[in-house]
């Protein structure tokens, strides 16, 4: 039997990138798939029939991840074509860098909105379904950046730690209900935005790793599918480094 057969996750930013990943190793273990993005455009509706092929149900919803209402609207709409919701994976995130001393109230106030604010939205939209289904994981997708911090990153850093403490605090809040709750960090990850670094600033971070090497959205996705199956029934309040040993 496959590890999520018959469950449904629900994955914020989902139409590419980590977001896409986690939900094509979700789906190849039989779970249906829920994700939002702000637009569901050419790109978003590929991942959707990309992962419908692999014979579970999926739909994309556009929905903007940082408003409180929207989110309970987009919840309440996945309830009806799904009936259920037992996986829920809090990804959507921006960043817009910069030193403090330059940074604009603009830049904060947008970074701490989309990455943290909607955790909260889907986590406060979700919760209430799956205490009554007296089951659930949620993951929330930090960095290790929220643990060690980052020059010309406090706002990322900031809203990469509130995802650690939300998760803390929510595994402590419902775990009487059998609702996990978890926060992946993630370190530095093969991706289209780190595909633009230069041969020399790649180098520079591989220094920093002691594995030598970046890491794949795959090797990301295969933690999120641990934490989303029953293979961590007993794991709750619980941050897992996915960083090739870069933060120990």
């Amino acid at each position: 039997m496959k590890l999520l057969e018959g469950k449904t996750a629900v994955i914020t930013g989902a139409a590419r990138g980590i977001g896409k990943c986690i939900a094509l190793r979700f789906a190849q273990e039989g779970c249906n798939i829920a994700f939002t993005d702000l637009v569901i455009n050419d790109a978003a509706k590929e991942t959707e029939t990309e992962i419908a092929a692999m014979g579970v149900k999926c739909i994309g919803y556009a929905s903007n991840a940082a408003n409180f209402e929207e989110t309970h609207q987009v919840v309440d709409q996945i309830m009806k074509d799904f009936g259920r919701i037992d996986i829920l994976v809090n990804n959507a995130g921006i960043t817009k860098d910069g030193l403090m001393m330059r940074m604009s109230e603009a830049q904060w106030d947008a970074v701490l909105t989309v990455n943290l604010k909607s955790a909260f939205n889907f986590i406060h939209a979700c919760t209430p379904i799956m205490m009554r289904q007296k089951s659930g994981s949620i993951i929330n997708m930090s960095s290790v950046v929220g643990v060690s911090g980052n020059a010309g990153q406090c706002n990322y850093s900031a809203s990469k730690a509130g995802m650690i403490g939300l998760a803390k605090s929510i595994a402590k809040e419902l775990g009487g209900r059998n609702v996990r709750a978890n926060a992946i960090a993630p370190g530095f990850i093969e991706t289209d935005m780190t595909a633009a670094l230069s041969d020399d600033q790649r180098a520079k971070w591989c220094e920093t790793i002691p594995m030598r090497r970046g890491g794949s959205p795959d090797e990301v996705a295969k933690v999120a599918l641990f934490l989303a199956s029953d293979l961590s029934s007993y794991v709750s309040g619980q941050v897992i480094h996915v960083c090739g040993g870069m933060n120990m």
